[in-house]
């Protein structure tokens, strides 16, 4: 029973950004993007919002508005289940993307989840994503917000990109196409800052995650999918003709021949070719039984994209090719509603599934079968060893051999006492490896001894987003905060001008400032050039926030990116380097470790990054100006210090006017901010060009930042008096 604070009921929060989600009606195979990891995350969301121990789960998806996809995927939010919901959020462009295109987007999912989060009437306790692109997405809200993160990664990049430099493809082509140098370095960050990855297998972290470098760091828990055995179930012993079958053995010439199954999208990875092949090579295999390849829907071959209408051109021409007209099926669609009864009806006909996939992680399709009493085949890899040691209803098979599935096959449907073994043995199997009951229970176990380790830190970090004094910026409806050199200050004239504009909005506008420079050094140049003090000043690189003149300090701030620091060991460390040279003392401070570094000596960040982890130190490398090095901790940055002073004072992200012109500024102008980078801009912030909310102004300084506020006047216009910019 859950009767103390400690255990109180939980509020998961899960992210699961790409492929088309919705909570019934699950278009599986649509594309490659909308397979079992989809099924898997909605399920599991319904499963543990049924738990005594969860108060609410909420699953973030990606809201989509497509003439070519249903308008559910537009519907802001759904009911999955009682206290389960599913929510999207809109990022990136109104149409549906493949997953490889999201990557530019993921920073302003990170301001719209935040968005969301803070509309809800309590912070989540857990953070669990799915796949690396939510990954980044929860490791950004953990690190602002300081909640525990889970992940689950259901494919990984290391493990892709050398299957197919395996196979072949050029490293430049597949990068371009698959992004894999950021989808690896983000999967390595998850691996660091996740206080629990999960995992369907031990292989999975053995061979898979064996290829990262932070595997040592990351804490592994091995829990398998569960699947609704209510839902997937054996056949009865008299059961007359259902439509599907009659709708199946219309397409076979024999039908009462024991039937094959597979089921998987259109992808060369899960190797239906080779299935082909194997049945289409074997005359004995085609004298005892047919074959039936659910390979996703489709309308019209040419409707699909590029890779899927590869992969079921072939597969009709192999179909010709070995004359299989008759003995082999591949049906345009077949509902997700109707796979239950397809299990069913290859097991009432004595048949097999198979999944004949060059690599398979685990295989949620293996145990659906095995719950419908349905014998498998599965590759000899991963997941399928794991099944089949623990359900003992079938074999593993090389998979690349097409005359080793062809054969394995033939072994499970020529033996009938065989056959019956391996059909109860995967329904008894199922029940006791592979229930969701266990499933969710494994999952909260672990879930509440992260929660019991981390408590005081918890409450700690949650207490810093209560407004600590009285302030009129809670009814502030937007903020402008700006880098100080060469954005704010540089012309005179136009400051002047900016600083009348700001006198317009006084009580709806907060004015800051974000800047590499100490609080003293900050005040003093602002003084200066005669800028009135801000309302808000974030200094030292976003390690520091003070309000008001009082300069008030924002202690929970500080306690917030305390987090892993350890500044003497990273100084003592960095000593080992002596082409960094340590900027005075007055730039030093407790969060803050600056160096001066000539462009021609400055080492790799990456090969700095590296060497911290050697040492088992955690930091966050900026370099900026061609100059200048800071080394904060992991969770500060001027991005990130506005973030939360929004989250902090209920202030929307999407109405930060944000202002910079060099490397450290580049966080504070991704994601949903309105940026403005000022003319005089240094070249190392030329790429932000392809941002997608990101305004480069043609006029410089103070200049460049009034050109911008009436760039986004169309956007703030009912919240600011824009006129006289």
């Amino acid at each position: 029973m859950v009767n103390t604070q400690q255990e109180k009921p939980l509020y998961i929060l899960m992210l699961s950004l790409h492929g088309l989600m919705r909570a019934e009606n699950l278009e599986l195979g649509k594309d490659s993007d909308t397979g079992g990891q989809i099924k898997y995350v909605i399920e599991l969301a319904t499963q543990l919002a049924q738990h005594c121990e969860v108060e609410k789960v909420d699953v973030i998806t990606r809201l989509i508005e497509d003439e070519d996809v249903s308008d559910d995927y537009a519907q802001p939010s759904e009911t999955i289940a009682k206290q389960c919901h599913l929510v999207r959020i809109p990022f990136g462009p109104k149409r549906y993307l493949r997953k490889e295109s999201l990557w530019p987007h993921l920073d302003q999912a990170v301001d719209k989840c935040l968005n969301y989060i803070r509309q809800q009437e309590r912070l989540p306790d857990l953070i669990h994503t799915h796949y690396a692109d939510a990954g980044y997405v929860g490791e950004q809200l953990s690190l602002l917000l300081g909640i525990p993160l889970i992940h689950t990664g259901h494919s990984l990049g290391r493990p892709k990109q050398a299957r197919m430099l395996a196979n072949g493809r050029k490293a430049s082509a597949i990068e371009k196409q698959f992004n894999f140098a950021r989808r690896i370095a983000i999967e390595e960050a998850i691996l660091k800052h996740s206080l629990l990855v999960v995992t369907s297998t031990q292989q999975e972290i053995q061979e898979q995650y064996g290829m990262y470098q932070h595997v040592a760091d990351a804490k592994f828990k091995v829990i398998p999918p569960g699947i609704d055995t209510s839902q997937f179930s054996p056949p009865l012993r008299r059961q007359s003709a259902s439509p599907l079958q009659n709708e199946i053995d219309a397409y076979f010439s024999a039908p009462d021949k024991p039937l094959i199954v597979a089921i998987s999208r259109p992808d060369s990875r899960k190797n239906i070719q080779g299935l082909i092949r194997a049945y289409g090579e074997n005359p004995s295999l085609q004298a005892q039984a047919n074959l039936l390849v659910v390979a996703g829907s489709r309308q019209h071959i040419n409707q699909l994209d590029d890779s899927q209408k590869q992969i079921l051109t072939g597969l009709l021409v192999d179909i010709d090719f070995y004359n299989l007209w008759g003995k082999v099926a591949i049906p345009k669609h077949i509902a997700q509603a109707d796979i239950p009864e397809l299990y069913r009806l290859a097991a009432k006909k004595r048949g097999v599934f198979v999944n004949p996939a060059l690599t398979e992680p685990f295989g949620l399709t293996l145990i659906e079968a095995a719950a419908s009493g349905l014998p498998i085949v599965a590759p000899d890899d991963g997941g399928p060893r794991d099944i089949i040691s623990n359900c003992r209803n079938g074999v593993v098979t090389n998979t690349l051999d097409s005359q080793a599935i062809a054969d394995s096959i033939l072994q499970v449907i020529g033996d009938k006492k065989r056959w019956r073994q391996y059909a109860n043995s995967g329904i008894v199997g199922v029940w006791r490896h592979y229930s969701w009951t266990a499933h969710v229970d494994n999952y909260l176990k672990a879930v509440r001894r992260i929660l019991r380790k981390d408590l005081k830190r918890m409450r700690r970090q949650h207490a810093i987003y209560l407004p600590q004094t009285k302030s009129s910026m809670p009814t502030a409806k937007a903020a402008l905060i700006s880098d100080i050199d060469n954005t704010l200050i540089g012309d005179k004239p136009s400051l002047v001008a900016l600083g009348g504009w700001l006198t317009q909005q006084q009580g709806q506008l907060v004015f800051g400032v974000a800047t590499g420079r100490p609080l003293e050094s900050a005040v003093n140049i602002l003084k200066r050039h005669q800028v009135r003090t801000p309302d808000v000043i974030i200094s030292s690189v976003g390690t520091e926030i003070h309000y008001g003149k009082r300069l008030v300090p924002d202690l929970g701030w500080a306690a917030h990116i305390r987090y892993l620091w350890r500044r003497d060991a990273l100084a003592e460390a960095l000593a080992e380097y002596p082409q960094l040279k340590l900027q005075q003392p007055e730039n030093q401070r407790e969060f803050k470790l600056s160096y001066v570094v000539s462009p021609k000596s400055m080492p790799p960040i990456e090969a700095l990054q590296q060497f911290l982890h050697q040492k088992k130190l955690h930091a966050q490398l900026i370099y900026s100006h061609d100059e200048f090095l800071d080394v904060l901790p992991i969770r500060a940055s001027k991005g990130h210090a506005i973030r939360y002073f929004a989250y902090k004072w209920g202030l929307p992200v999407a109405r930060c006017i944000v202002a910079g012109d060099s490397g450290n500024d580049v966080e504070m102008l991704m994601g949903d901010t309105l940026a403005i980078v000022v003319g005089n801009h240094s070249q190392e912030i030329a790429h932000l060009r392809q941002g997608t909310q990101i305004y480069f102004a043609q006029q410089h300084y103070a200049a460049g930042i009034l050109e911008g506020i009436a760039h986004y006047q169309p956007v703030l216009k009912d919240v600011l008096k824009l006129g006289n910019s």
